[in-house]
């Protein structure tokens, strides 16, 4: 009985000698771990897209390039629209509206149909240092060009090499381009497709403005001119009409989805008998600006050839994401607000 008490005595101390040797390594190794420095973790840099602001995987320095889009009936549905970063839609002559299409975060396979130039989209192209990508011009177009107010493609010199028509379509609705052909072209003239651009002002602060979620643009009184906004509480964008059609991709049928729609007033001039005209785009002006389905009454300036909001002397930001700007000659007649 004696030997047994010894034995279970002797365990249990020998137990504890070796717990306590377990906890002195434990101390030990922490203590060890504790003394090593700890490296510093870097911050990865986040690159965004300077006229979106959406992120991108690496420092963007695309060039970007401006087309000259028609939007006749008869050109609709366009193709590549819904991959633009900004748009602009104006007046080229009579009641009919042509964009000018800025793109540099994508770049789609096709694009058009093209049309032709006009000096103040040049002016407006200018003011992102865009290659500019037209079929045709006016007299006044091809006097900025021919004179190198901007590196420019035209479809008037490659028809059938760097443009093609569609069989589907008729003249002059039927031109196109991708952007494959813009970059042979770009090296056959010499121009450089790499450049870091000055951003769009954007943040992601919400707009403090009046509630406004569908409204029009009319350029004449027919449906076929008049351009309606719908916003979609969904995807937080507006979607787009024109003569009561969705405005899609003619590719993909992706509807053409818009975080920020300017609506601005410039003053317009008829200067000859084709009803071709001279815009202002630079001496600034009413505008509203629509952003996830809110409205604020602003003014327009050009700064560095861009058209940019302002409210009381301070710069409005755009929201991340695609943009539209309509130029109207007259905001009163033009811009009807179907929702107060």
């Amino acid at each position: 009985m004696k030997r047994l008490l010894l034995t279970v005595v002797t365990a249990a101390v020998g137990l504890t000698v070796a717990c306590s040797n377990d906890v002195n390594n434990v101390k030990e190794e922490e203590s060890s771990e504790d003394s090593v420095t700890q490296e510093p973790v870097e911050e990865q840099e986040v690159f965004t897209f300077p006229l979106t602001g959406k992120e991108a995987k690496e420092q963007p320095d695309v060039r970007p390039f401006a087309i000259m889009v028609n939007n006749h009936p008869k050109a609709r549905p366009q193709s590549g629209l819904h991959k633009a970063d900004l748009i602009y839609e104006v007046l080229a002559e009579g009641n009919i509206t042509r964009f000018l299409a800025i793109y540099q975060s994508e770049q789609p396979d096709i694009i058009g149909p093209v049309r032709s130039a006009r000096d103040y989209y040049i002016d407006l192209s200018n003011g992102f240092d865009a290659l500019y990508i037209s079929h045709g011009w006016s007299p006044s177009a091809n006097e900025k060009l021919q004179s190198g107010e901007a590196d420019y493609l035209n479809g008037l010199f490659h028809d059938g090499t760097l443009f093609w028509r569609d069989k589907d379509r008729k003249a002059p609705h039927n031109s196109y381009i991708s952007y494959e052909n813009i970059t042979i072209g770009a090296e056959q003239k010499g121009y450089s497709l790499t450049e870091r651009i000055d951003p769009l002002p954007i943040s992601d602060e919400p707009l403090e403005g009046e509630e406004m979620k569908t409204f029009t643009v009319q350029y004449d009184e027919s449906s076929t001119w008049t351009v309606q906004y719908e916003y979609d509480d969904h995807s937080e964008r507006y979607k787009r009409y024109s003569g009561e059609e969705l405005t899609i991709d003619r590719e993909s049928n992706e509807p053409v989805l818009i975080d920020n729609i300017f609506v601005v007033e410039m003053e317009h001039k008829i200067i000859d008998n084709y009803g071709r005209r001279s815009i202002d785009v630079y001496a600034g002006g009413k505008g509203y600006l629509f952003q996830r389905g809110k409205m604020l009454e602003v003014e327009w300036r050009n700064v560095d050839g861009r058209i940019l909001p302002y409210q009381d002397n301070n710069p409005i930001s755009f929201v991340s994401g695609r943009t539209w700007i309509n130029i109207v000659p007259n905001l009163d007649n033009m811009l009807k607000f179907t929702q107060s």
